[in-house]
This record gives structure tokens, sequence and C-alpha cells, in this order.
């Protein structure tokens, strides 16, 4: 093999992962985040999920991509668990496709389908739909004329005595397996390492029988994109993972096993003789299609098994000791974006409720501190809004980082609402913060409130409660609910005016001291001010497009 030929390798092998590459971004920029809506349709039908599985990934040719955005979707509350796992039995079928497309050996017409779409990107730029298939139709021309380039220029290594040698050790199923998962690993696609050894049987550096063992590990090395996409994830996330990698690990030694006890491989030859980029195009399909099937009535073993391996435990909660985000863990691979934005949007939204439960938990504890007079409470409050002043900075960088380059108007919008809610959650909690610090200024002023005074602080905290449940009442989003929170923000302007002149009443007639006095208007205010934040709240949820839920 001369210098020649090794530049072409490489060429070739640099065009074929490009070719994918464009491809893919073309059809998951096709496809969009309308990946979600075809997601949320999703019943508990295992058939329905494999199927769903598998049309997307034929569709966006990469199952890493379907598991990463499955990872994402479960680390975000959009899926369940048990879901994930059709999803992702669905997604190892239709990878296959690839290969499928390789064996067709369309590379004659290859250059065509590249003229045509660099025509399509470079000249038709105002039509967006247009824009997308020209990528789709270039890439699958530079995909072929990568991997007739690199056919071409591994023909030489046929004569290489040292060559030779080393593919023969693929002839035992360990290191075939291990040279297949760590390749794969590496490149992090299984349908390029599948191409890549395609194009080596084709040119006649590797036999059926040497190349099985080499493309069941490759499924197995198709697991590490999942498996870096779920770090920084919750539990259940990191249960997906396992999920694939169980999944994949059972075929291989299912397949292994088959394939030295029985003449399988030699089946599988006949169907395609002469053709052995077909042969591990079929052998690649067999081998996914009979593990679903094999595998498919103990789906929910298989997530049993991850929760065992994967204890959910404790998960992290508004009062755990250390502060972090929970749901806002973005996508760790910058190559897959498939329905990205759906699970930043959701996982946006489940952290700002969960900022919302921390600022209603502290109104709670400030009315209830007040009433009762307890200093404890306050340092259990004065925790819970460091985290939410924490959670609005860290929701606040997250939304600038992440949504700057959103070119979705209806996208843009949710996310220009969500900030706005993040801001009034924050001004909620400061209020609460408020209630709560006036304890110790009536503990040192000794303060002491009229019966009529703590029956109103009572139906003021039961108000502001009720209110800020109603922030997540299922019904969230409609004009009738926007209504209802209307009508508790007016009630609570008019407690507050009502209340406001009973507490002037008590003051003339010397039934309170002038310490209580002040601090019983401060505790007026900051109840008005909290029913205009849920108010600003509720506005603004109304705005944000229903299919961002």
């Amino acid at each position: 093999m001369t210098i020649t030929d090794f530049l072409g390798l490489l060429g070739g092998l640099a065009l074929f992962l490009y070719g994918m590459q464009m491809m893919s971004n073309g059809l998951e920029a096709a496809a969009g985040d309308r990946m979600k809506q075809i997601l949320e349709k999703l019943t508990a039908n295992r058939f329905l999920g494999v199927a769903v599985g598998a049309g997307i990934t034929a569709v966006i040719q990469s199952s890493s991509a379907t598991t990463v955005m499955v990872v994402g979707f479960v680390n975000s509350g959009m899926m369940t668990l048990r879901q994930a796992v059709w999803i992702i039995m669905g997604a190892n079928i239709g990878t296959t496709i690839t290969g499928q497309l390789i064996a067709l050996d369309v590379g004659a017409i290859a250059p065509l389908f590249a003229f045509a779409g660099v025509a399509m990107v470079l000249f038709i730029k105002a039509q967006k739909k247009a824009h997308d298939i020209g990528q789709i139709l270039a890439g699958l021309g530079i995909l072929f004329i990568g991997m007739n380039l690199m056919s071409e220029s591994m023909l030489p290594l046929r004569d290489s005595e040292q060559f030779i040698s080393m593919m023969t050790t693929f002839s035992n199923p360990l290191i075939g397996i291990l040279v297949g998962a760590v390749f794969t690993a590496l490149i992090q696609s299984s349908s390029a390492s599948v191409g890549i050894l395609q194009a080596l049987a084709s040119s006649g550096l590797i036999g059926l029988s040497d190349a099985v063992f080499v493309l069941f590990g490759q499924n197995i090395g198709t697991c590490i994109t999942a498996v870096l996409a779920s770090i920084g994830t919750n539990r259940k996330a990191k249960q997906t993972t396992v999920i694939h990698l169980s999944f994949n690990i059972i075929g291989t030694i299912i397949f292994t096993i088959v394939c030295i006890l029985t003449p399988l491989t030699t089946l599988v030859e006949s169907f395609t003789p002469g053709s052995p980029a077909a042969q591990i195009a079929n052998m690649h399909t067999l081998f996914n299609i009979v593990t679903t099937i094999i595998l498919l009535p103990f789906g929910g073993m298989l997530a049993t098994f991850a929760e065992k391996l994967l204890p959910s435990g404790k998960e992290q909660g508004g009062e755990a000791e250390e502060m972090a985000l929970q749901y806002l863990k973005p996508i760790q691979s910058g190559k897959v974006r498939l329905g990205a934005t759906a699970i930043h949007l959701d996982q946006l939204r489940q952290e700002i409720s969960r900022m919302l439960g921390m600022a209603r938990k502290n109104v709670e504890t400030g009315f209830d501190a007040i009433l009762s007079g307890d200093l404890k409470l306050m340092e259990e409050e004065k925790k819970r809004e460091e985290y939410i002043d924490f959670l609005n900075k860290e929701i606040s960088q997250y939304i600038s980082k992440t949504f700057t380059r959103e070119r979705n108007a209806r996208n843009f919008e949710a996310v220009e609402e969500y900030f706005l809610i993040t801001g009034n959650v924050e001004r909620i909690g400061d209020h609460a913060d408020n209630i709560c610090g006036y304890v110790k200024v009536a503990k040192d002023h000794k303060v002491q409130f009229s019966e009529e005074a703590v029956e109103e602080i009572q139906k003021m905290k039961a108000l502001s409660l009720k209110a800020l449940d109603s922030l997540s009442a299922p019904e969230t989003g409609t004009p009738e609910w926007l209504s209802e929170i209307a009508a508790m923000e007016q009630k609570m302007d008019d407690m507050t005016e009502r209340y406001r002149r009973r507490h002037l009443e008590r003051m003339k007639d010397g039934l309170c001291s002038e310490e209580a006095c002040i601090l019983y208007s401060e505790m007026l205010t900051d109840f008005e001010r909290i029913g205009d934040h849920i108010l600003n709240i509720a506005q603004a949820d109304v705005k944000i497009p229903r299919e961002n839920y």
C-alpha cells in the first residue's frame, strides 16, 4: 500500500463521515422538533413504540441521535423509562437502513446526487425546505463517493501479508467484538463503522465469518454517544443508557453463540452471493430485528434491571444541601440536535416549576413565622431564598447561552415568556423573605399583633397559597384559568385595601404599637406585590405556545 493509497483511504473516510453528517443534519433540520409531537402521541403499546423508534432512526440515519434524544426526553420527564425501552429497540432496527443503502451500490450515480444537492444548497437559499433537501442529497452523494474512494484505496491491501495476518485475528470472537466496539466508540457512529466494514469486505480484505464479530461489537460501541449524553443528567436518563447497552450486549452474546454453533453466517452469505456489502448489511439487519423480537416481551424486565443497577435513591430536591440545577442539563453531544429545543424548553419549564415550589414554600414559611414567632423558620427560609436566587441566576444564564441562536419564532416567544416568569418567581421569593424577616424585628421590639390582625394574616396566607397553587393547576394556560388567577389577584388587592383601612382604625384606637403598625403595613405591601407577580406569571404563561408544554 503506497502513500497515495493511504491518503486516498483517509480522504475517502473524511468524505464518508462528512457526507453522513451532512445528510443527517439535513434530515434533522427537515424533521425539526416535530419529533417531540410524534413521541407525545406514543402510547404504552410496545409495538407502536418500536415502530416509532425504527421510523425516526430510519429517517435521521442515526440510532445514536435517536437514543440521545430519548435520553434528553427521559431526563426532562417528557417520556417514561418504559416508553424509552421500545423507542431504543426500534432505533436499533432503523439504523440498519444505512448499511442497506450502501449495499445497493449506487456509487455510479453518487456524483449526480452530490451535484444536485450542492446546487440546491448554493442557489436556493430562500426556501429553507429546499435547502434542507439539498443537504440530504449532497450528503448522500458525498457519502457514496467517499465509500468508493475507501474501497479503491484498500484494494492493494489484499496483497499485504501483514494486513491479512492482522485481519485473520478477527476470527477470534472476543477480539473482533472488542475492535468493533472500540472503533465505533471512537467515531461515535455505528452506521459509519458498518460502512467502513462493508468497504473492507467489498475489497476482499475480510470475509463475513470474521466480519460478523466486528459487526456485533459495533452495535455495543454505538452506545458510547448516549453514555456521553447522559453525563450530568438525572438517574432516569442514565438508566435509559443502561437499557440501550444491555440490549446490544445481550444481542451480541446470543448471536456470537449462534454464529459459532450454527451455519448462520453461511446462510446469510447464500442470500446475496458475491456481494459482501449486502451480506454485512443483511446480518446487521438480522441482528437487530431478531434481538428486538427476542427481547420485546422482556422490555419491562430490562427497565427493572436498569433501575436496580442504578437505583434512583433520593433525587436532588429543592432543599438539597448543594445548590444545583436539577432539570436543565444540555445535550452533551454538539453533533446531535434532534429534538434539542423541545427538550431544553421542557427542562426549562420543570426547573422554573421547581423554583416556584420553593417560592411557594417560603411564602408559607414567612406567614407561619410571623404567626408563631419561631426564629428557626427563618433559617429554613433563608436557605431556600439563597437557592431561589441561585436558580434565577443559573436559569437566566442558561437561557442566554442555549437560546441565543434560536431561529424559530414560536420557540423564541416561549423562551421570552419563561424568562419573565423566572424573574417574577424570584420576586415572590424576595417578598416572602421580607415577611419572614419581620419576625426578628417583632422579637426585638416585642411586637404583639391583635387578634383581628392575626386573623387577617391567616387569611392573607391562605389566599396567597391558593393563588400560588393555581399556577400549577392542570388547566394552566387557558383563558378561563387566567381569569381565575386575575380574580384572585383582584381579591388580594381588595383585601389589602380593606385591611389597610382596618389597620388605620386600630392605630387610631391605640390597639397596636408603632412598631406593630409599621410591620403590618409592610406586610400588606408584600402580600399585594405577591399577587401582582402571580398575575404576571399567569399572563406570561398564557402566551407560551401550547406545543411547548
